[in-house]
């Protein structure tokens, strides 16, 4: 199962004597929510409460999560799909970067960013819903990251036991195959602002092993993986 991770800066009101601590790239305060999004558009695992002044690449290898993965502590068999933010890892996967992609590295591409399009439609879907998150927060930052962390276990709830009602078919972005375009969910359109964007903070030096797997799936994704429509797709 593929699993993807991204962040929300939640605005927080800036506490008393803190200086720059948990002032962002944007301008305003904050605290960092970086998850783990399952195929069910649900929270598997959740890292609240980092300053917003720290990168996503930071927070991840200061995460209990990031010691097991380097540990071998979790179980195998899959691996997680992260952006340009994360270092490349044997269980990590993220885009080819550069201008100069083969037709390979474009699909690869293409299809990690569909698993891409699950986390941002449960970050999206979670904004939309919790009306919280569309304005600075007024508590203090415990409070704040308790509301975080029961907004995102109320979300896996209702997800899964009142899909109709939290979660009816038109929310999230689709695919439309026919003409290679992305339509919009109604969490798009129901959210005042857009979910802040991601800088990349990565070096080039990823481990030939890692890069070794990613090629792999790549070739996959070309040849037995390939679905019929995926060349329509980044044309």
């Amino acid at each position: 199962m593929a699993k993807d991770r991204s962040r929300l800066q939640n605005l927080i009101q800036a506490p008393p004597n803190c200086g720059s601590e948990f002032f962002n790239y944007k301008g305003t305060n904050s605290v960092v929510l970086m998850a783990v999004v399952d195929h069910d558009y649900c929270f598997r695992y959740v890292n609240i409460g980092a300053n917003g002044r720290n990168s996503d690449s930071g927070i991840f290898r200061n995460s209990a999560l990031y010691s097991d993965l380097e540990n071998n502590m979790l179980p195998t068999g899959g691996f997680l799909v992260g952006d340009v933010a994360f270092a490349l890892k044997r269980y990590l996967l993220k885009p080819y970067s550069g201008t100069n992609l083969t037709r390979v590295q474009k699909i690869f591409n293409y299809r990690l960013s569909r698993s891409r399009r699950i986390v941002e439609n449960a970050f999206g879907i979670l904004t939309s819903r919790f009306r919280i998150f569309q304005k600075p927060i007024p508590t203090d930052v415990n409070t704040t990251n308790n509301i975080i962390r029961a907004s995102c276990a109320l979300h896996n709830w209702l997800r899964l036991t009142s899909p109709s009602c939290y979660f009816p078919k038109d929310c999230v972005d689709v695919e439309d195959i026919d003409s290679g375009t992305i339509v919009e969910g109604t969490w798009g359109r129901e959210l005042i602002a857009t979910l802040p964007s991601i800088t990349d903070h990565t070096t080039n030096n990823s481990p030939r092993i890692a890069r070794n797997l990613r090629d792999k799936y790549a070739e996959y994704f070309s040849g037995a993986g390939a679905v019929v429509w995926q060349d329509r797709m980044i044309s």
